[in-house]
């Protein structure tokens, strides 16, 4: 690892991960090539996942239901509960398949319109009113964005990056298999939510 590797690493660790400066150019291993790309890059050390689609519906009805975060257990259903902790902060708790333990990450987030696209980016902070429950796995990395880009006024790009770092006892053979999963069930259960 480079110096400049380890001193942007030392400093996620401090400062959270921040992927904004994720190269566009950035070399990635795509997954799966269907109506759901997924693709897959390290970044800072970290294993970062893309999943993108086109979904048939505003980047107005999509946005309002990503930044609604106290609302994704109805939403996303591995997430088994999501507790604000300040106006920018969430914890999240996932339920994990058999014989995993659960996960859990507390992040910031912030938002951003501009012209026709739209982001949600968050990292992981420390917050005192949520501490580690047993039977879970802190992702203390945890990190991603949301963009939204309005290909017209009924049909939108949706693409979904996150740390696909998933610690604690799972095991690195699965973690190809674990992000492909996470990529379509992230985009299946946006959808059904939105034709809801």
């Amino acid at each position: 690892m480079s110096k400049i590797s380890l001193i942007f690493f030392s400093l996620s660790l401090i400062f959270g991960l921040d992927l904004s400066g994720l190269n566009t150019n950035q070399d990635w291993t795509t997954l799966q090539n269907d109506a759901v790309i997924i693709k897959t890059t390290q970044y800072l050390g970290f294993p970062i996942c893309n999943a993108e689609t086109t979904l048939p519906f505003s980047l107005k009805t999509i946005s309002a239901i990503i930044e609604n975060v106290n609302e994704y257990p109805d939403v996303f259903l591995r997430v088994t509960q999501a507790r604000s902790l300040e106006e920018d902060i969430v914890h999240i708790m996932l339920d994990m398949p058999f014989p995993f333990a659960g996960r859990d990450y507390i992040i910031k987030y912030n938002k951003h319109k501009f012209g026709s696209k739209w982001t949600f980016n968050f990292s992981a902070v420390e917050h005192k009113d949520a501490p580690l429950n047993k039977g879970h796995v802190r992702l203390i990395h945890a990190a991603g964005e949301w963009k939204l880009t309005a290909i017209n006024d009924h049909e939108t790009n949706v693409a979904y990056m996150w740390n696909g770092e998933l610690l604690g006892d799972f095991p690195t053979w699965g973690l190809s298999r674990a992000w492909v999963e996470q990529g379509n069930e992230m985009m299946e259960w946006l959808n059904d939510a939105l034709k809801d």
